[in-house]
């Protein structure tokens, strides 16, 4: 049998290896090795570590069930390891098929002066949760868990659902020494297969079986029996500016393409985008809520209808849906889509309110298509092939003057061409229902920014005050505008309580609304320094772009994702009697790069007269920094965040 793998290697960094040859990593078998050996020298902040997993997924010759059996060991290295004896097992049931779970077998092994204590899981401790009507979980936790505690546990999975063959995790959040999986999967299934996460596998073989599944009725079929195993795999951690960590982490998945019966029938599951192009437009929510005609005069004003300008009329529109229809946070696009119940209720999910916006733009005689897309925490849509299941949220494409904007009215903070920044996760599938459908790249075209200047001065009574102007755009402005929009005062209040040094008076916000392209405030300070005789120590940064490094890992094998370009300005003037003061010392300049251009911060600082001149300049040129630039981002934001600290002034009586 053919099988088609398709290598997803997403990550292109090399990984650290792992390797302890204490711990017993062949075998399910707890060994002393295992039991006396309490640390793990290749990570150090390693809570626990999985010495051993195995599966073992194959198709029951009597019921064609899918049988998975699942083993693993692991070492709790400290207290905040134990959470690793909690285990939580999902199965799905849909009508009158469910999957099961048989044999859980898990025991706790300690080693008390010398001799090795067993404690096994009693079947009374095993729970059964019910989560939803198609979902429930079997719990556990193994019992007696101390430091330096080994477990083991085992169980076989039973599924009746073989189009959704058992995917397999090879990493973890804690390091593993040897995963291996085993899969059976007869000629009558054709999976597609991809290894996701870049991590390389040190074993993966493939043989046929002859006759391993029969019918009743005489026909037979051969297996494709596989082996897919991983050695000494890092923990995954998660970090800042990253999207779902289903897309990096280390695992084999099953799209299941074609079966064959044995009595000759074929099902394809796997279709080509042309195949979903014609479905889609026919499908009886989206598709023919998409075709629906709307007749403008029912729900715009005639101002808006008779507008010529076709950018003012979108805009005029877009608006429009902001302030009617209220999102319910419904991410369900191929459900409970209703354009009807949306502009009789007001509110509506994210393809009803995206899907008015599109209908109404259409009939405006603005050119649109609608965009499928999946957002940051649902992970990358996969694109070697079409599964519609991977999108999760729609957006409106619109062409006006040969100039294309994307469009989401779900948030009425947004300016006309903004999206969401959930929506920011690479490609989205645009739905053209003429020419066919295609990728197109959803990033923002603008680069987000932010400006801050500061200009103090210091008066005879040695009191240090002035005024701060601050403007952000795009999407540093967004979450700006909605914090002081919402909540003016507790706004001010906020501002107030992060700089407890500073007396903030004449606060005035001159925005141009709520959807507007930013966000501007003045207000004037008085700077409560501390007195130390004749000298002053002045930190000009009185508002700091980064508080703190994000990137805090040794190695990170992941895209650094910020989403959007963006840049900080900081300028800062300060102004003193060069009579009574000198200057004494002030910081120096620093140029620092990132590699290929792709990023620079500029600082710079000198006296001019009576005035002391800075600013700080930040740039970053891309949306999306490969894991290989992580060292150099890593000591880049260290950096800036150093200039922020310590750039102090000293000024001294004459």
């Amino acid at each position: 049998m053919n099988q088609t793998i398709f290598l997803s290697f997403l990550l292109l960094s090399s990984l650290t290896l792992f390797s302890q040859s204490n711990f017993h990593s062949n075998s399910y078998r707890v060994t002393l090795g295992d039991l006396k050996t309490n640390t793990f020298e290749k990570d150090s902040t390693a809570n626990a570590l999985i010495i051993y997993k195995y599966g073992n997924s194959f198709v029951d010759r009597s019921d064609y069930d899918l049988r998975t059996e699942i083993k693993q060991k692991i070492k709790i290295l400290n207290k905040e390891g134990f959470n690793k004896a909690n285990v939580s097992i999902h199965l799905y049931n849909k009508g009158d098929r469910k999957q099961k779970v048989e044999k859980i077998v898990a025991t706790t092994y300690n080693l008390v002066d010398g001799k090795v204590i067993k404690t096994p899981l009693l079947k009374k401790d095993i729970f059964r949760e019910k989560h939803d009507e198609n979902h429930t979980f079997v719990k556990f936790t193994l019992p007696n868990i101390k430091e330096g505690s080994v477990i083991t546990y085992s169980y076989t999975l039973i599924s009746p659902f073989m189009f959704n063959y058992k995917g397999w995790d090879f990493q973890s959040d804690v390091p593993t020494l040897y995963n291996e999986y085993r899969t059976s999967i007869p000629g009558n299934w054709h999976y597609n297969i991809k290894l996701v996460g870049g991590k390389k596998l040190t074993t993966n073989t493939t043989e046929e079986k002859k006759n391993c599944l029969e019918s009743s009725r005489g026909g037979s079929a051969n297996c494709a029996n596989s082996v897919y195993a991983m050695k000494d795999i890092p923990a995954f951690i998660e970090e800042d500016y990253m999207t779902s960590k289903s897309n990096y982490l280390a695992r084999v998945e099953y799209e299941l393409q074609t079966f064959r019966g044995f009595d000759g029938r074929v099902n394809d599951y796997t279709k080509t985008w042309r195949t979903v192009d014609r479905e889609f437009k026919t499908d009886k929510d989206i598709g023919r809520q998409l075709s629906k005609s709307i007749d403008l005069e029912d729900l715009l004003t005639l101002e808006i209808i008779n507008e010529n300008d076709l950018l003012k009329k979108a805009n005029a529109i877009y608006k429009h849906i902001q302030e009617t229809y209220t999102w319910n946070g419904d991410y369900k696009i191929f459900e409970d889509v209703s354009i009807k119940d949306l502009i009789k209720n007001k509110s509506g999910n994210v393809s009803s309110i995206n899907i008015l916006l599109h209908n109404l733009l259409k009939e405006a005689n603005i050119n649109v298509k609608p965009v499928l897309i999946s957002t940051r925490e649902n992970g990358f849509a996969t694109k070697v092939f079409p599964i519609i299941s991977d999108f999760n949220y729609l957006i409106v494409q619109a062409t006006i003057n040969d100039k294309i904007y994307y469009l989401d009215a779900t948030d009425n903070y947004l300016c006309f061409g903004d999206i969401p920044f959930r929506c920011l996760n690479g490609d989205g599938r645009l739905m053209d229902f003429k020419n066919g459908s295609e990728w197109v790249d959803i990033k923002p075209d603008k680069v987000s920014k932010v400006y801050y200047n500061a200009e103090l001065h210091l008066d005879e009574n040695d009191i240090i005050s002035g005024n701060i102007k601050s403007k952000r755009t795009g999407y540093h402005a967004l979450n700006y505008k909605k914090s002081y929009y919402k909540n003016k005062d507790a706004y001010l209040q906020e501002l107030e309580n992060k700089f407890p040094y500073l007396d903030i008076s004449n606060f005035v916000v001159s925005s141009s609304g709520i959807t507007g392209p930013d966000f501007k405030e003045t207000y004037h300070i008085d700077y409560n320094y501390e007195d130390t005789g004749d000298n002053i120590y002045l930190n000009p940064f009185f508002v700091k772009f980064f508080n703190e490094n994000p990137f805090k890992l040794q190695e990170r094998t992941y895209p650094i994702d910020f989403g959007y370009k963006d840049a900080y300005f900081y300028s800062f003037k300060f102004n003193f009697d060069d009579t009574k003061y000198a200057v004494i010392e002030y910081p120096k300049v620093k140029n620092i790069a990132l590699p290929n251009n792709s990023g620079r911060v500029l600082f710079s600082t000198k006296t001019v007269g009576n005035s002391i001149l800075m600013s700080l300049n930040i740039t970053f040129n891309k949306s999306v920094y490969e894991p290989e630039y992580y060292p150099a981002l890593k000591e880049f934001m260290s950096r800036i965040v150093d200039i922020q600290t310590n750039s102090l002034i000293l000024l001294k009586k004459k």
